[in-house]
């Protein structure tokens, strides 16, 4: 009887010992080291999907965000918003820093600093984000660094105008911008154009562009944001809310853009299996239009975007943060 029970207790054993191992193995995770550090700039008190985005940026394990600049919006968006003109990058700001309280994450791992509220490459003197910008820049790190913009280009042209060394050391990647090879009106483009011409005008600064017939086609349907999305947790609860608190004049129908997120896409995912090609640059007209090319000078342009990719990874990091 002795015997058998040993034996017996010796199979048990072993049998929970395979179990174990065999579960350790199930948990272990492939690891995922940063590619890239991350400047996020976006008009923030604008479009929810600018949120959106940053939301993904800083639950994302392959990139690492630095810092978060906010710029303005146009004066005529804004009031209609219901928001006061001059005002719109605090605001902006303000609406970060809640979202990076909700997520947890240290402000000084990610600090925000809200733009100019006047536009153009000009200022009187350096916002809180241009010296951000510039800092950041500077600064020596083996991780390449990437200025993500949303928005109007106001913010990296001031930078670059008080330090245009710093184009060698970032890239940008940017939303915005009409097709090619026309161009026309562009949200982003059209509120800071004189910026934009500034920014394109840097030979030295590498740019990858996504413009208005990519980034439009990024979209989630309502329903699936209802469904899927609002329930995983605070943070997309809070986004969720964003989107039931816009003006009036804004009137969705059964999808909800997420055009902003390319911007993760391109840093904390791949660029791969989105289709571009690298064109010659041509000058922004105040328009924006495009006119002449750029002898010498390229950006790599979006055609679209593996939305596939996107919006399954923006699930499944939500519910790993959450």
């Amino acid at each position: 009887m002795p015997t058998d029970l040993n034996r017996r207790t010796f199979l048990y054993g072993s049998a929970f010992a395979v179990l174990a191992a065999t579960a350790d193995k199930a948990l272990a995770q492939v690891k995922r080291t940063p590619q890239c550090r991350v400047i996020v700039d976006n008009d923030f008190a604008g479009d929810p999907d600018g949120l959106v985005a940053l939301a993904h940026q800083l639950a994302s394990k392959a990139s690492r965000c630095v810092g978060v600049t906010t710029s303005t919006l146009d004066p005529g968006l804004a009031a209609a918003g219901g928001l006061k003109p001059g005002a719109t990058a605090a605001a902006g700001a303000e609406a970060a820093r809640e979202l990076i309280g909700l997520m947890g994450i240290d402000p000084r791992d990610c600090p925000v600093a809200a733009g100019s509220e006047t536009i153009g490459p000009d200022a009187a003197q350096p916002s809180a984000a241009v010296k951000l910008i510039v800092a950041e820049a500077l600064r020596d790190d083996p991780l390449p660094l990437v200025f993500a913009c949303g928005g109007p280009l106001t913010n990296l042209a001031q930078a670059l105008r008080i330090r245009p060394d710093i184009a060698r050391r970032m890239k940008l990647i940017w939303i915005g911008g009409g097709a090619y090879p026309a161009g026309g009106h562009e949200y982003n483009l059209a509120t800071d154009a004189k910026a934009a011409q500034a920014v394109f005008g840097h030979r030295d600064l590498p740019i990858w562009q996504v413009p208005l017939p990519a980034y439009e086609r990024c979209l989630i349907s309502i329903e699936d944001f209802e469904a899927n999305l609002r329930p995983i947790s605070a943070t997309t609860q809070w986004l969720y809310r964003r989107y039931t608190q816009l003006p009036p004049f804004v009137k969705l129908g059964g999808v909800i853009g997420f055009g902003d997120s390319a911007l993760v896409l391109l840093t904390a995912l791949s660029d791969k299996s989105s289709p571009a090609h690298d064109r010659t640059a041509r000058a922004i007209l105040d328009d924006g239009r495009y006119g002449e090319e750029i002898a010498g000078r390229f950006v790599k342009v979006f055609d679209g975007l593996d939305v596939r990719l996107l919006l399954s990874d923006f699930m499944t990091a939500m519910r790993a943060h959450g």
